[in-house]
C-alpha cells in the first residue's frame, strides 16, 4: 500500500501510538500546546471514538467480548466515521489534527495481539482509507513490564488493559515491525524516560515541522 497522502489536505495528521500504560495520553496535550505555542489551529482527537457512534462503538470495543473478526471490523467500522466526520474535515480546512491512536493500532492489538491475518488488516484499510495516512506517528515504546506497574496505579482497567505480558509482547512487537516498515513516518520514542526528557525530544521533533 502507497503510504503517501493523496489528495494533498493542507493540514497535518499526527498519531501517538504505543501498547497500554506505554504513556502516550501523558504527552498528547503537551504536543498540543507547542503546536499551539506555533499558532496552529489543533483538533485533539482519539480512537475508538472521536465522533458520537465512535464513542458508543468506543465502550462496545473496550468492554464487550467478540471474536477478533468482529472487534477488527467495528474499530475500522468507527474509524470510517472518524475519517468522514472528523479528520478529513479537519485536514481540508488546514487544521492539524492529533489523534490517539490510528490505524497502527489495529495492526498491533487485533494483529499482533489477537492474531488476526494481517492481509485482512490490509484489506480493511485499504477500503477505509486508501489515500491518507498519517503525516507524523509518535510511538512511545516501553516494555511490557513497565506499562504494567503504570496500569496497576491506574484507573480501573479496560479489557485490552487486562491482558498479560505475552499479548502486549506481541502488541509491543507488531508496532515495531510497523516503524520499520514505515521509518518515513514513525519516530521511536524511550517512553521508560522521565517525562521531562521525553518532553524534550518531543519539543525538538515538533520544531522540525513546518
Amino acid at each position: 500500500m502507497n503510504p503517501s497522502r493523496h489528495p494533498p489536505y493542507p493540514g497535518r495528521f499526527i498519531t501517538f501510538e504505543g501498547i497500554d500504560g506505554a504513556g502516550k495520553s501523558t504527552h498528547i496535550d503537551y504536543v498540543t500546546g507547542l503546536l499551539k505555542a506555533k499558532n496552529r489551529q489543533v483538533v485533539l482527537t482519539r480512537e475508538p471514538g472521536g465522533t458520537g457512534l465512535g464513542e458508543k462503538l468506543r465502550e462496545i470495543l473496550l468492554h464487550d467480548k467478540m471474536t477478533p473478526e468482529t472487534e477488527a471490523l467495528l474499530m475500522f467500522a468507527a474509524r470510517r466515521e472518524h475519517l468522514a466526520d472528523i479528520i478529513e474535515p479537519a485536514l481540508r480546512r488546514g487544521e492539524w489534527v492529533l489523534s490517539d491512536r490510528f490505524t497502527d493500532a489495529s495492526f498491533a492489538y487485533q494483529g499482533g495481539g489477537r492474531g488476526l491475518a494481517r492481509e485482512k488488516l490490509r484489506q480493511l484499510e485499504t477500503w477505509v482509507h486508501p489515500h491518507l495516512q498519517p503525516d507524523l506517528t509518535f510511538l512511545f515504546d516501553v516494555s511490557p513490564d513497565i506499562a504494567q506497574t503504570r496500569l496497576e496505579a491506574a484507573r480501573s482497567p479496560d479489557k485490552f488493559e487486562r491482558e498479560k505480558a505475552d499479548f502486549f509482547n506481541r502488541v509491543r512487537g507488531e508496532y515495531l515491525r510497523r516503524a520499520k516498515e514505515f521509518p518515513e513516518r514513525f519516530r521511536i520514542i524511550d517512553s521508560s524516560r522521565p517525562i521531562a526528557a521525553i518532553r524534550e525530544t518531543l519539543k525538538t521533533l515538533i520544531g522540525k515541522l513546518d
